[in-house]
């Protein structure tokens, strides 16, 4: 499907401009709009990650959710671009200059009325208590950042087109804000001030991807994100010790337990409608275990089908075995166990269209909101996890090695070789990377 689509999306998430610690509330629309990016990428559309993140704060957490951002100070060509949105300021009708002094909040430049400018254009679908905006230099630096990912927005991939392709107009880039429910009405007013100074289509584009709340049951103070990460780790290692007991504190094993709690992390945040509320019960530590609507038992299916085609090709190296033939020459009138069929009607081959329906961002039907299927892929891997697991706990892929029984097993690895890269393609949109073993 890639290259089917064009054009770019600038993805913003105001969040990461927190100058508090990261909540889970944060992170789920970090999280959201990292996997958004992923799903465009894979259907050929460019993306443009901001705010890049400052790098005067520790962003650890970030790092070992997986989430790759980028990072830096925006330079001097952000410092025209904030001087540029001062200028525009300054003949605003609908603004007004702040002197410092008493009365005057620090830091305020400019008192912008949205309220009026709101009802003048007929927008529909903002807060109707919007009313006066105090404007700082730093409300400034955040629509210059904007403005600038507008304006540098690829067309898609740069390694998958040539060099002489023109960057993105900015006519053809579509901003998607992604924020939390509590931080709404400051984004609405950023977004009303950036409609008045600069009046391009590109902020006629804007559109909101609302993630509802996210509640924390059984702790005692508030929690940040990096508290989250570290409890949700102890209780992955104290759920692995339980079942397979101490096992050697080795590099490996390290990894594997650091990307089950990214994987059952990030099912915990995305496996729910982003409007929904999500309950993160922080006692509750079945999440970490294998209970069929965790990420681990995802990793879990997908790691049992890494062993399916390691202990495969062992027995070909011992010569118990001939090695797998081409597709061509396989018999698949072999394939007919009814479970079979399922993973291939309802997995296989549907595949692509629900990589293209997640990453689908419809227009709002009416004001700023948009609704996204953000929670297909996980969905969606649950299930065919749940699907795949009941069919190999049935069905017995390596035979005994007699001639007669090699058609229905080449066969059934064909199938199962398609259902492990369906795993690893959607898992990737996550930023997991496939274990070989647990």
């Amino acid at each position: 499907a890639a290259g089917a689509r064009t054009g770019c999306v600038v993805l913003h998430c105001p969040a990461l401009r927190s100058p508090a610690a990261l909540r889970p509330r944060h992170l789920r629309s970090v999280l959201l709009a990292d996997h958004l990016a992923q799903l465009l990428r894979a259907q050929g559309v460019g993306v443009c990650l901001i705010p890049a993140l400052s790098e005067e704060r520790s962003w650890d957490v970030l790092r070992q959710l997986r989430i790759y951002w980028p990072s830096g100070s925006g330079g001097s060509s952000l410092t025209d671009t904030v001087l540029a949105l001062k200028a525009a300021l300054g003949r605003c009708p609908c603004a007004t200059a702040c002197e410092q002094g008493p009365g005057t909040a620090e830091g305020v430049i400019y008192k912008v009325h949205l309220k009026s400018f709101v009802e003048q254009q007929g927008l529909l679908g903002y807060d109707p208590n919007l009313d006066v905006l105090l404007v700082t230099e730093g409300t400034l630096r955040s629509l210059a950042e904007l403005q600038e990912a507008v304006l540098q927005c690829p067309v898609s991939d740069p390694m998958a087109l040539p060099t002489s392709l023109p960057k993105c107009q900015s006519s053809c880039c579509s901003i998607v804000h992604v924020v939390n429910c509590e931080e709404e009405f400051q984004l609405q007013q950023l977004d009303v001030l950036w409609r008045i100074l600069d009046p391009g289509a590109h902020t006629a584009l804007q559109k909101h991807l609302v993630c509802g709340p996210v509640k924390v049951t059984n702790s005692s103070s508030p929690i940040g994100a990096d508290q989250y990460f570290q409890l949700r780790k102890r209780q992955m290692y104290e759920a692995s010790v339980i079942k397979y007991g101490e096992l050697a504190q080795d590099e490996a094993w390290t990894e594997v337990i650091d990307t089950l709690t990214v994987a059952a992390i990030r099912f915990e945040m995305l496996s729910t409608g982003h409007r929904s509320q999500i309950t993160l019960d922080l006692e509750n530590s079945s999440i970490s275990t294998k209970g069929t609507k965790s990420g681990a038992f995802v990793m879990y299916n997908c790691a049992r089908l890494a062993t399916l085609f390691n202990t495969f090709q062992q027995a070909v190296e011992q010569g118990t075995y001939p090695p797998l033939p081409p597709a061509s020459e396989l018999n698949f009138s072999c394939l007919r166990e009814e479970g079979e069929w399922l993973l291939l009607f309802n997995y296989l081959l549907p595949f692509p269209e629900v990589l293209q329906q997640a990453a689908q961002l419809p227009p709002p039907s009416k004001g700023i909101r948009i609704t996204a299927n953000t929670e297909t892929v996980c969905k969606f891997l649950i299930q065919l996890s749940m699907d795949f697991s009941s069919y190999y706990n049935r069905v017995h892929i390596l035979g005994e090695p007699f001639p007669h029984l090699f058609d229905q097993m080449f066969a059934r690895l064909q199938l199962l070789g398609a259902v492990r890269d369906v795993f690893h393609s959607a898992l990737a949109t996550l930023h997991l990377p496939p274990l070989s073993q647990i």
